[in-house]
């Protein structure tokens, strides 16, 4: 079948089911370039529904499937299987296209659409009502009910795990008055409670998960496009179209994930057709090479993921706030954007990204590069040339890339460079990292961030809120803050909101437990015959739009 990008957008917005759009706001989408749909805003910018939304629902007859298999190679690790313990980008990925949540976004948009519920309601924003679709199922056959969603949300709870937050900190309480309609009580008022319940905490998952345990390598999944029909941890994820799901089938019916050791080897497959697609994550030089080739696709996917530095709070000399702004001060993100990313990155001073409502530069303060500014909070502290202080420093190889070692390395040398720092430098494999990070064992290291949900709030309580940022292992705690989070958390009022969030990161550049460094884009390189990628916002990639035709 030989279909244009443009003809394949003009299928895909008849396929998706429509409603009248929930009045929450502004919701942004921008088309751009070669079949790839992105937009960049922040989420719920206000507004809150007062009555039942009418539902449309239209019968269309599954078509046949496109494309037998399509072969996607990443060097990125599937974590938990589990959306009770899953919280890194890839991992979400994977469970949104095998499970999904009562609502979803449209894809390559940030407007918010039915997905397991057909309508619902608020008053207050405070209690929410959701309806769901009748007959849904589990990717093997079994009912899907009200109770199902429940039982998900206080496993969620129960756990505790990672992700726990996006639930814990919000609703007070869950109920299924009957199969098909769910209720959420919140502990307040929360505006952008729709685009929460995008994430995978709140996807209801099969009766087969341990219902008190994390249960990594479950592979039974949830009502998504896709179902798992094989997984072998590090080296393969095959994925099938999903007979039960309640909506349209995807154009390809099966879907294979390669898991690569690098991004070198990964190169290699595309080039000789193992593989349809590189994801996640080739080197810029690999970006420039296929560009100039001629022979391939390059998709550029503009968006949120930003690149930051964990100082830890608890262990020394990190846990002097001194050494924190001595550190800060002699970055030099104009290093690291040129020598590193190529060109492909950008300056970063914030947590907030930029072009993000509420985005404040409070990293400017400490300048690049300032050498001066640096020794002299580090003489302040008690270090000199002839006392140095000594700090590790930690990276993952693989998880972001290659460029990962040489990122660290640019690090040490513009930290070395104010001859009062020592740097010794350390690394451990993604899953080894994470445990490291949890447990709070490393001093500074570097980690990356891709929205849960695209609003500044999801840029501040994860890393900042006590009862919030366990995961980051920083240790890092301020009354002030997590009562200025919670604050903002309940104000509809945009610009109200925006003025707390901008006190939030002055605090956060003062007290430095992170130090932002980059904000990226995304590249996608593919084979000439693949069609229908659509990446939206989220910056994940959803299989069921993809297939190949000749080009």
């Amino acid at each position: 079948m030989d279909e244009s990008d443009d003809a394949l957008h003009e299928i895909l917005n008849k396929k998706i089911s429509r409603r009248e759009a929930l009045s929450v706001g502004a919701k942004i989408g921008i088309a751009a370039g070669i079949g790839l749909v992105v937009g960049f805003a922040g989420g719920y910018l206000g507004g809150v529904a007062s009555a039942p939304q009418k539902t449309v629902t239209k019968t269309v007859t599954a078509p046949k499937f496109l494309t037998k298999q399509i072969a996607i190679g990443v060097t990125d690790k599937v974590t938990d299987l589990d959306p009770s313990n899953a919280y890194d980008f890839y991992t979400w990925e994977v469970l949104n296209n095998v499970m999904e949540g009562l609502v979803k976004y449209k894809q390559g948009t940030l407007e918010i659409i039915p997905a397991l519920a057909e309508s619902w309601e608020t008053e207050d924003a405070k209690n929410w009502t959701f309806h769901l679709r009748k007959d849904l199922k589990f990717a093997d056959g079994t009912p899907l009910t009200a109770k199902d969603v429940v039982r998900s949300v206080n496993r969620i709870i129960k756990i505790s795990g990672d992700p726990s937050w996006l639930v814990k900190s919000f609703v007070e309480s869950v109920e299924a008055p009957d199969d098909y309609t769910v209720v959420f009580h919140l502990k307040s008022p929360v505006a952008y409670f729709l685009s929460l319940l995008i994430t995978p905490p709140y996807f209801p998952v099969s009766p087969k998960y341990k219902p008190e345990e994390i249960d990594s390598d479950q592979t039974a999944g949830g009502d998504g496009p896709y179902m798992i029909s094989e997984f072998v941890r590090d080296e393969v994820l095959s994925l099938k179209a999903n007979p039960n799901y309640y909506g349209e089938s995807p154009y390809t019916e099966n879907v294979i994930v390669k898991f690569y050791r690098d991004a070198s080897t990964m190169r290699l497959a595309l080039e000789n057709g193992e593989i349809d697609i590189a994801w996640r994550t080739l080197r810029p030089t690999d970006i420039e090479y296929f560009k100039k080739s001629g022979n391939f696709k390059v998709v550029e996917i503009p968006g949120s993921f930003i690149r930051y530095v964990c100082l830890s709070m608890k262990l020394d000399p990190t846990k002097n706030k001194l050494v924190r702004q001595a550190l800060a001060a002699a970055v030099n993100r104009s290093e690291i954007t040129e020598l590193v990313f190529r060109g492909t990155v950008s300056h970063l001073y914030s947590m907030v990204p930029n072009g993000m409502w509420s985005h404040k530069d409070v990293f400017k303060k400490y300048g690049d590069a300032n050498l001066e500014m640096a020794k002299s909070l580090l003489e302040e502290a008690g270090y000199s040339e002839a006392n140095p202080v000594e700090i590790e420093l930690w990276y993952t190889p693989t998880h972001y890339g290659d460029t990962e070692a040489d990122l660290a390395q640019v690090l040490k040398s513009e930290w070395e460079a104010t001859g009062v720092i020592k740097v010794d430098v350390k690394s451990a494999e993604w899953g080894t990292y994470v445990d490291y990070a949890r447990k709070g064992r490393m001093m500074v290291y570097l980690l990356g961030w891709y929205p849960d949900y695209l609003d500044p709030d999801d840029y501040t309580t994860p890393f900042l809120h006590s009862e919030a940022n366990a995961w980051t292992g920083t240790y890092y705690s301020n009354p002030e803050v997590d009562e200025l989070l919670t604050e903002a958390q309940s104000v509809v009022d945009q610009s109200k909101r925006a003025k707390i969030y901008e006190q939030v990161q002055d605090i956060l550049a003062e007290d430095v437990p992170y130090i932002p460094l980059i904000q990226g884009k995304l590249f996608m390189v593919t084979r000439p015959e693949v069609k229908g990628i659509i990446v939206g916002p989220d910056m994940l990639v959803h299989y069921n739009s993809i297939y190949k035709a000749p080009s």
